[in-house]
Formats: structure tokens, sequence, C-alpha cells
């Protein structure tokens, strides 16, 4: 497993330079656990480093997204905190993340299900976030896991050990999104560009139609 030299900042910069002023704001998303229940809930994992619980690129992009083409009163947004701390070295794990992460994510799941049941539940993660959401929704109990519409994935780090799925879910529920420079697709923990070119590729975009469709049906 390796990463290359300069990663981290290269994600830094990247997202900064490319969010708007209202994915800034949306870095840290609370609206489940702190809100009122809407018509449909984004549960996202951000990637490693990346700061607040919805990060400053996919996460922002994606909420922002599904709230200009169903309206903001009607998407709650959640990013997956506390025990995540996306911690670049916890890639390494054999479950490409950390145990308290892949709980806090169940945790998200299952309040969205209790506290908002007529919600419709769509989630989505970037590198290790990919990790923690594959993990999570694989574990979650069938009637949970029945009510996710649909997942979209960037940069999953467990594209080729779980051929572009997701355990005990449906495939046609899932989208990646693994650009062919993207090096972290293909097994093992090489970060190149490609990893980095989500934000700027349309992907946001694919991502929210992706869920929209998904929603719709």
């Amino acid at each position: 497993m390796k990463f290359l030299s300069l990663a981290v900042s290269t994600l830094i910069s990247c997202a900064l330079a490319a969010p708007t002023e209202l994915e800034r704001r949306q870095m840290t998303a609370n609206d489940l656990t702190s809100g009122s229940c809407k018509k449909v809930t984004l549960i996202f994992a951000r990637a490693s480093t990346e700061p607040g619980n919805m990060g400053m690129s996919m996460g922002p992009a994606v909420c922002s997204g599904l709230k200009a083409k169903l309206g903001a009163g009607s998407v709650a947004c959640q990013g997956v905190g506390g025990p995540y701390s996306a911690g670049l070295m916890d890639n390494v794990a054999p479950a490409g993340t950390t145990a308290g992460a892949i709980n806090e994510a169940i945790r998200m799941f299952q309040m969205a299900h209790t506290k908002c049941p007529q919600s419709t539940i769509v989630a989505g993660g970037y590198s290790q976030g990919t990790a923690v959401m594959m993990n999570a929704i694989s574990k979650l109990d069938e009637t949970v896991r029945s009510k996710v519409a649909g997942v979209v994935l960037f940069g999953y780090t467990k594209n080729a050990q779980q051929k572009s799925g997701i355990p005990n879910y449906p495939k046609d529920k899932v989208k990646v999104f693994c650009a062919a420079s993207d090096g972290v697709c293909g097994g093992m923990l090489l970060v190149t560009a490609g990893h980095f070119a989500y934000l700027m590729d349309g992907s946001g975009t694919q991502a929210t139609n992706f869920l929209l469709s998904k929603i719709k049906s």
C-alpha cells in the first residue's frame, strides 16, 4: 500500500479552489441530528483529512445539487462525524477505515430510519468515506438497508475488491465514480492525480442526477 507524497496537500488545495461559498458553508451538516425531517435525507462520509463532517468537496457538492433540484426545504444533509476522524492512516486498516467510523455511519442510517420513517435515504462517500459507507451499508439490518434508495461513491478505495458494488446491497442502486487515472480504484492505496479530479470533472452533477433518479423511482 502506498500514498504518493503531497497527497493530503493536493486534496486540500484542489478542494479549496473549486467549491462555491454555499458549499464551503456546508462543510458541516447536521440536518438529521439537529433539524426536522425532510422528504430526502443524504448521509455522506468525507475523504481523509477533509474538515467538518461533510468535507469541502464531494459532500457539499452533492448536498447542494440535491437541494438545488428538490428545494432546500426538502433535503436534509448529514455528515458522518464524531468517531469518524477521517485520519489518513486509518485507510490501511483491513476494513479501509475504523470500526468507530463504521458504527457512527450505521447510527446515522438507523437514526434516519427511526426519526424520519417517511424520508427517502440516499448516501455517498469520497475516498476513505467510501469504505465507511461500504462497510456500514453492508452491515445494516435489512429493514433499514431497504430504505436506502441509492449510493454514490467517489474514488472507491474498495472498488476492485468489491467489484464496484456493496455487499448485501443491490448493485443497480450504486454509482461508482472511479477515474481511469485514479490509482486508488485498482485495489491498492495508490493516490494519483486522478483521485482528486471528481469535483471538477462533472461527477458531482452526475451523482446528483443518479440519486434523483433513484429517489423518483
